[in-house]
């Protein structure tokens, strides 16, 4: 349907922002985290995604499309509908959010209200594959640069949190290099490789 809305925003409320776009408001449902980044009488876009039913029309508007594909991501999990993936949404920034799934954190994604601890782990497990996998991990070495680890390894969910922070993959198993892969845990190994960041 929409797929961005741009214009003045004309009011922000709890989880709304009201965009004025040529003089019809749209009233678009946010996160806290999108919330924080708009200012009333600035102009925005916020990238939407519509829920049609019967009853009822519907807008989510995100600030980034990061925040708008971990939305339609959480609401493809059984169980997880609109309002329990804005919940989420709220209380875990984007890369918060991604860390946690990849990492199997469920007490962060249980913060939001609403979100038990069966919902948090089906969401991990629905989830971590579709968000590492994303990333085109090499079965050898590269032509110049680091080996790449294998998919779904410890190391490879490790480059993938660091990945979505930002870092090419070519950074990120370079300060993962020399880590005790076998004794690490997968947070421990992307605070090793943050460490790494920060050292260079």
């Amino acid at each position: 349907m929409f797929y961005y809305l741009e214009g003045k925003i004309a009011l922000l409320d709890a989880n709304l922002a009201v965009v004025d776009c040529g003089g019809v408001g749209y009233a678009c449902f946010a996160s806290n985290y999108t919330l924080s980044n708009l200012r009333v009488g600035e102009t925005h876009r916020l990238f939407t995604h519509c829920n049609i039913k019967e009853d009822a029309f519907d807008i989510y508007g995100f600030s980034s499309r990061d925040e708008l594909r971990l939305f339609e991501l959480l609401i493809g999990v059984t169980g997880v509908g609109p309002t329990s993936a804005l919940a989420i949404l709220s209380v875990l920034n984007p890369d918060q959010l991604t860390l946690s799934i990849l990492t199997g954190d469920e007490k962060a994604i249980t913060r939001a209200k609403g979100v038990g601890a069966k919902s948090a782990k089906r969401i991990i497990l629905e989830l971590k594959d579709k968000i590492g996998g994303e990333l085109d991990f090499s079965d050898g070495p590269a032509a110049a640069g680091p080996v790449l680890p294998q998919k779904n390894s410890k190391v490879a969910l490790a480059t993938a949190a660091l990945s979505e922070l930002g870092y090419s993959q070519a950074e990120a198993a370079a300060a993962l290099k020399g880590a005790d892969a076998e004794s690490l845990s997968v947070e421990e190994l992307i605070r090793f490789g943050l460490r790494a960041m920060v050292v260079q």
